[in-house]
């Protein structure tokens, strides 16, 4: 018979501690799927449960620092799919499961659906780069496909408001979740591009699972991404958050915030331009002030140098020539200039304190009558000086011409001489005698036909 000190004898703690030591060598990091039963939440922030299929079940544990970074809310009778090492409670000798990580079984399935449509769309060439279409940069409005309830659309809208208030916004209601979504998304997206009231187009919504961001997954919604004309930006879910309509839109933000941020321009940006363009407005009415000025002193020097009557009806025809050209480049370039003021000033007023801008449109205002005054009383004085030249051009001046019955044909400032430079559609400017007038070619036909 074996004494005590023949036999190979364990403590019970000992063989639990061996057993999970053969669990854990013996088994690697699996998946397993099943269904949440008997969950608990101690104080500690543990979570306790089982999981379970038609057959069996298994106790499982999540600790704290793992389950903090949950996606789900876990709950009994949920379907879940869980990453999971193999072990034993040691303190009551229990086989266990200790999880890694867990989501949504159904989580699994639509990852699945996710990646094969993203690669069939990818291969249809709908995420081409190539493709994509550029971002207006001053946007006259701008159009926000979102619920018209949710957290996305205030979003868009502080932002919207707070760098670009001038600019309208137009918001096409849709539900951004559940199985009517996706259709109602789409046809947003077809009526928004068939209307063309907008610059650029928003899709956002909040964040959420894979499940809530569906709607923006579906196949329909990228095709019509995909064939839309107007820009489109998305800002779908969170930073992390991918769907299919991110890769086929113009360009993806990463929030709803994100993206009215990156197609909105920044008042104080406009402010700052609107300031530039009226100091170069003030540099190119003096420069030209100052050229004319220059020019005119030149020709008449030249005029009083020399001798013949040949020469001085050619200085006249050059000097008729460059005063035309010099009004001309002149009124252009001024109404240019007044025209793109105008246009910023309106853009600003929204924004801008009254009195400032009073001040401002009185000091242009005095600006122009200086400007009118110093340039009538320039070409009044070259005017009186040509005068009695002027006269013996008259009979071969382009005005003559143009008093028999002759007209000039311009393509903005390129005169049309053969029938080749017009096409079907062109619009021309017409110059007579009297004035001008704009018109559009409707039919021509070449010489012999």
């Amino acid at each position: 018979m074996q004494t005590n000190q023949q036999r190979s004898i364990l403590q019970v703690s000992e063989l639990n501690a061996e057993v999970a030591l053969l669990l854990q060598s013996a088994f690697p990091l699996l998946w397993i799927e099943g269904e949440i039963s008997n969950l608990s939440r101690p104080a500690s922030g543990h979570l306790y449960f089982s999981l379970k299929d038609s057959k069996a079940q298994v106790r499982c544990a999540m600790f704290k620092h793992k389950n903090m970074r949950l996606r789900i809310n876990p709950e009994n009778g949920l379907k879940v799919l869980a990453r999971v090492t193999i072990g034993l409670y040691e303190a009551r000798g229990e086989f266990q499961l200790i999880v890694e990580h867990m989501e949504d079984a159904g989580e699994g399935q639509l990852q699945k659906e996710f990646e094969a449509l993203k690669k069939k769309l990818d291969q249809q060439g709908l995420f081409d780069s190539l493709l994509k279409k550029n971002l207006p940069n001053n946007p006259k409005r701008i159009g926000v496909i979102t619920s018209p309830t949710g957290a996305a659309i205030r979003d868009v809208i502080h932002v919207l408001k707070r760098r670009c208030p001038h600019i309208p916004i137009l918001i096409y209601p849709v539900a951004v979740q559940g199985a009517k979504a996706s259709k109602e998304i789409v046809k947003a997206l077809l009526q928004a591009d068939h209307e063309q009231q907008c610059d650029v187009l928003l899709l956002v919504r909040g964040g959420g699972s894979i499940e809530d961001l569906w709607s923006f997954n579906e196949e329909i919604v990228a095709h019509a991404i995909y064939e839309a004309k107007t820009p489109i930006v998305t800002g779908v879910g969170h930073e992390i958050d991918f769907t299919i309509a991110d890769f086929v839109s113009d360009q993806r933000a990463p929030t709803p915030s994100a993206a009215a941020e990156l197609i909105s321009p920044d008042r104080e940006v406009l402010t700052t331009h609107l300031s530039t363009l009226t100091d170069n407005l003030h540099r190119l009415i003096s420069q030209k002030i100052s050229a004319n000025e220059e020019q005119l002193t030149h020709l008449h020097h030249r005029l009083k140098q020399q001798s013949g009557l040949a020469k001085i009806q050619q200085q006249k025809q050059t000097i008729d020539d460059f005063d035309i050209r010099l009004n001309r480049i002149i009124n252009k370039q001024l109404q240019l200039e007044k025209s793109n003021l105008q246009h910023l000033q309106q853009r600003l007023f929204a924004q801008s304190p009254i009195r400032h801008l009073h001040q401002q449109q009185s000091t242009l205002a005095t600006l122009k009558q200086r400007l009118a005054y110093a340039m009538s009383r320039k070409q009044q004085q070259a005017k009186e000086e040509l005068q009695n030249l002027s006269s013996h051009l008259n009979t071969i001046s382009p005005l003559a011409t143009l008093q028999r019955g002759y007209s000039i044909t311009r393509n903005d400032a390129v005169v049309v001489h053969s029938i080749k430079q017009v096409s079907e559609g062109q619009k021309l400017n017409v110059l007579l005698a009297d004035g001008n007038f704009d018109c559009e070619v409707t039919k021509y036909s070449k010489k012999g036909l």
